[in-house]
């Protein structure tokens, strides 16, 4: 999920694009002195050291800077109280803003740069140096809270410390299932810990907390769900229960609870959620939670974390196993950053200036966090239908949360390169929940449910990506036949307008329309139907490479012929500059556009976002990734699709057009643009995609809060930074081939099972984007791609660079990457 809007009908990204209720627009990205930023690079040569989590904590990243380790289910991680003017109950979908000045607890969940008004932030806990005298729930967005600064706050790979105004110390870090905090409170003051039990970011069906005095333990559970509640009813709902046991250093000298406006002094149980409201936000004034207080003068409070979305007796289990009693909380601090080091070794960089490193393992962090690990120490995971199931055979653990219509162009791609195992257990963690979901591949799941959010059929370019790049260890005929199944029979979800535009409840809405007129017609259930039917074509591209793979030609060829529908929605003169994906009426005729501002239907024009999703036609003409050259030849050939590209990625005046310059030109801070830099590389012209990317790497990316230019997309948008880095990019879904473009280090390797891949560039530097030559083990290349076999298999690129283009380099039709035709 990429953009949040309070539209429910377009995701406006040019006249009011928002970031969970608050117009981008309305201020000014935040640039910040290096002094406020961890300068970590060169400090250390441990990659852990040169993670700053606060990269993408604003300008829309909604990033968390919280404790977590690779993939863990469990975040330990601060909730922000919203800015001034702001309805929602939190700073930002991911918790935390960096412009926020108060802290309302830290929560044990979250899900890394995700949209809408986020969700999860389940359990927040809070340090206080006051008596409960009013009920926490009377104020669900501020009351007990913290101002804090960031002069006090040091943030680092799995671990997270803050010194907040009330004068308690917070230090927080974390292990696969569960957590550990430290808190260390002033002198003088009382020493009290508030478990808001019910007030998850979007609030909660019902909650409980029970107050173990015996045991120093609180534990309990709550309900929720909502992610993109608000916009529509279809996802104004509850799918998870998540239980807690926290587990104290010491004995507690009081105890009280509250349930909505009521305060309890003594009480140990309390229940009650706070529900979701009217219009999908949690209701003021409603909710329940504890707390705890210990003897005057108790300087430090430490905790141990453990939860489980199956039961309270796996949350312990999971603390026991990984955090147990008379662990310190420097030991799993230091297995936390120890377990980053393991994982951001896999890409070893030598080169560069100290922020690009910086950002470069910011990237790759943020990109090795989702999809999160949901099975518990016992491989028990709640699913889709509710039961209790246990992973098997060779899969290690199952994964939630899974944005499919980001990640599967080069999330996926990345995590699957660099381990191949993790990527056949999200493989198939996908099957297994569409088999607990009735058959139904649903496009965005958090957690065990699924919330239909954005547009397309995602998981078969993502499983079939995976395969691609080496995940082979799942059941992929098993997991092909279900995807080729949805694909040909639609269901009844498919023709219901339940929850369109944005949360269509259907795999692929539409469908039946699909398969009679081989493209989605205006009137469809869908949120944008030329996006819809761009969408499907790579799926459609996507198995048909899948099947191929498999030895199955006849089903190879079927579906590659159905990746040949954009044709049916490409009209040839559309526009006075040539030809564009544009809606089409189910009769044939095509329609016409009306776009927010517009009070009258009227003729196709280029920067329309009528039909498309979180962008507009102009930028969505480029999205035919697995045949580019069909795609030239459609807009009537080579020159004509290089002016267009120009006019694309460049201004009249020859400035680069890369973002917030209007509906016209790319937005290379989304996902339907990111793709577009490469495609310089089918034209014949590889030096503008150099020149293009390095643009992108050196003025959207940077060591800052607001570092990553728009929503992270559970790390889709930071692997693609990662990719870029490298000089190479996975650009057909469902494929392995690279696109080349040129690496910012001087020398990276990338460690996988396969092979090694060596990237050499002993002259990269500020300055020298363009290829002058380039090597592939150890042979002259004129190619500006690479085969499958070389990601599967690794190998040794020696590039050449230089401060001026070598517009021969690449240059001739033979020399450009494949494009796949039916024809």
């Amino acid at each position: 999920m990429a953009r949040d809007t309070r539209s429910p009908v377009h995701f406006n990204r040019y006249k009011s694009r928002f970031c969970g209720g608050i117009p981008l627009r309305a201020f000014q990205p935040i640039a910040l002195a290096a002094a406020l930023i961890p300068a970590l690079a060169g400090a250390t040569s441990t990659p852990a050291d040169l993670v700053n989590p606060l990269i993408g904590t604003t300008n829309g990243g909604n990033v968390f800077p919280g404790a977590v380790v690779p993939f863990g289910m469990f975040q330990f991680t601060p909730e922000a109280s919203p800015l001034p003017g702001k309805k929602s109950p939190i700073a930002a979908p991911g918790g935390y803003e960096y412009r926020a000045d108060a802290i309302r607890g830290f929560a044990f969940t979250n899900v890394e740069g995700w949209g809408c008004a986020g969700g999860s932030g389940d359990v927040p806990v809070m340090p206080i140096t006051e008596d409960v005298t009013t009920s926490p729930s009377s104020d669900y967005r501020h009351a007990y809270a913290s101002k804090f600064s960031h002069a006090k706050e040091k943030t680092k790979a799995g671990h997270y410390q803050v010194t907040l105004e009330n004068g308690v110390t917070a230090d927080l870090t974390a292990a696969l299932h569960s957590g550990a905090g430290r808190f260390a409170f002033p002198a003088g003051k009382p020493v009290n810990v508030l478990v808001r039990a019910s007030d998850s970011e979007v609030g909660s069906e019902k909650a409980s907390v029970a107050i173990d005095k015996a045991n120093h333990r609180i534990s309990g559970e709550v309900t929720s769900g909502n992610f993109c509640g608000y916009i529509n009813e279809a996802d104004r709902r509850s799918y998870y229960t998540v239980h807690y046991v926290i587990e104290f250093d010491q004995p507690f000298a009081s105890t009280g609870t509250w349930k909505d406006g009521t305060v309890s002094k003594g009480g140990t149980k309390s229940e009650g959620g706070t529900g979701y409201g009217e219009k999908g936000f949690p209701k003021e004034g409603t909710g329940s939670g504890g707390w705890v207080g210990f003897a005057p003068g108790t300087k430090e409070v430490n905790v141990r974390v453990g939860i489980s979305y199956v039961s309270a007796a796996n949350a312990q289990a999971n603390l026991d196993a990984e955090v147990p009693k008379g662990s310190t909380f420097d030991s799993v601090r230091d297995k936390a950053v120890a377990a980053w080091n393991k994982q951001l070794s896999h890409i070893e960089v030598q080169g560069g200036t100290p922020d690009q490193q910086t950002v470069f393992y910011t990237a790759l962090y943020h990109a090795s966090m989702t999809p999160n690990v949901y099975s518990d120490v016992n491989g028990q995971y709640t699913g889709f239908d509710n039961q209790v199931h246990t992973v098997s055979g060779t899969q290690k653990a199952q994964y939630a949360n899974f944005s499919g219509w980001d990640v599967y162009r080069s999330q996926l791609p990345l995590l699957t390169w660099l381990e191949p195992k993790i990527g056949s257990d999200i493989a198939q963690s996908l099957y297994n929940q569409a088999q607990q979901n009735k058959g139904v591949w649903d496009r965005w799941t958090h957690n065990n449910g699924a919330t239909h959010v954005m547009n397309g059929d995602p998981a078969a370019p993502s499983i079939a990506g995976i395969y691609a790049f080496g995940g082979h260890d799942f059941d992929v005929k098993g997991a092909l036949a279900s995807l080729i199944h949805a694909a040909d029979h639609p269901t009844a979800l498919d023709t219901s307008m339940d929850g369109c535009p944005v949360e269509c409840v259907g795999q692929r809405p539409g469908l039946d329309q699909w398969l009679k007129l081989h493209y989605v017609p205006v009137g469809a259930p869908s949120w944008g139907p030329a996006a819809d039917t761009l969408e499907l074509v790579a799926a459609e591209f996507a198995l048909s490479a899948l099947s191929d793979r498999l030895g199955d030609k006849p089903t190879a060829a079927r579906f590659l012929d159905r990746a040949q529908y954009w044709r049916n929605l490409f009209d040839p003169k559309a526009a006075p500059d040539g030809g564009y994906i544009r809606n089409r009426n189910a009769d044939g005729s095509w329609a016409q556009v009306k776009d927010d501002d517009d009070k009258e239907a009227h003729a196709f024009v280029p920067s329309t976002e009528d039909g498309f999703v979180e962008g507009s036609a102009a930028q969505y003409v480029w999205m035919v990734p697995f045949n580019v050259h069909g795609l030239f030849e459609a807009m009537g050939g080579m020159e004509k699709a290089r002016k267009r590209l120009d006019n694309y990625f460049y201004q009249p005046d020859g400035k680069f057009a890369v973002t917030k310059s209007g509906p016209l030109h790319a937005e290379l801070d989304n996902e339907p643009s990111i793709g577009g830099p490469w495609l310089y590389n089918y034209a014949g012209m590889p030096w503008k995609t150099q020149e293009l990317v390095r643009r992108v790497l050196d003025t959207l990316w940077v060591n800052a809060p607001n570092g990553i230019p728009g929503n992270d997309d559970l790390g889709e948008m930071s692997s693609w930074y990662v990719f870029a880095a490298l000089g190479i990019y996975p650009n057909i879904p469902g494929r392995a081939e690279f696109i080349v473009g040129s690496p910012i280090f001087t020398r990276a390797v990338i460690h996988r099972e396969g092979g090694d891949v060596t990237i050499l560039a002993p002259n990269a530097g500020a300055g020298k984007p363009y290829v002058n030559a380039l090597k592939v083990d150890g042979k002259v290349s004129e190619r500006s791609w690479l085969p499958e076999s070389f990601a599967t298999k690794g190998g040794t690129l020696e590039f050449d660079l230089s401060d001026k283009p070598n517009k021969a380099w690449a240059s001739k039709v033979k020399d450009a990457p494949p494009s796949f035709d039916s024809k």
